[in-house]
């Protein structure tokens, strides 16, 4: 599962996707990637508080090669469950899981995805879900 971390730093190298992807499977293996719907939701917020023109159609364009060739993972009910669970017994726990990277890890979770992030902290406090740094 990709994380819009490693997503937004590779548009702002204007990365090719193909090239991008290569570099996540150097370091997460050769397999299929994945995106949550969460995560698209934070790509998109980004094309709209682009400060340009210019930098929100880049973005917009990334985001849609992207798209084209990685699948994106609803949330769904059983998604919201464990999520609902895991920040419960977290903040019991006195952990706090910043809202959108337990959505985003959790959907990963619930398929047997590792997230792959540039955000290793927030992730890391998610118990089962395998996290690589990128």
């Amino acid at each position: 599962m990709l994380d819009s971390t490693v997503v937004v730093a590779a548009e702002r190298r204007d990365a090719p996707i193909a090239q991008f992807l290569r570099l996540v499977a150097s370091v997460a293996g050769d397999q299929k990637f994945a995106l949550s719907s969460v995560g698209l939701t934070e790509l998109v917020h980004a094309v709209y508080r682009a400060p340009s023109k210019e930098i929100r159609t880049r973005r917009e364009d990334f985001i849609h090669a992207l798209l084209d060739v990685v699948e994106v993972v609803p949330y769904t009910r059983s998604t919201a469950f464990l999520a609902g669970r895991i920040d419960g017994e977290q903040r019991s726990a006195g952990i706090t899981i910043p809202s959108l990277d337990l959505l985003i890890g959790v959907t990963a979770l619930e398929i047997g995805y590792a997230v792959v992030t540039a955000n290793v902290r927030h992730f890391q406090l998610i118990p089962g879900l395998h996290v690589i740094a990128l």
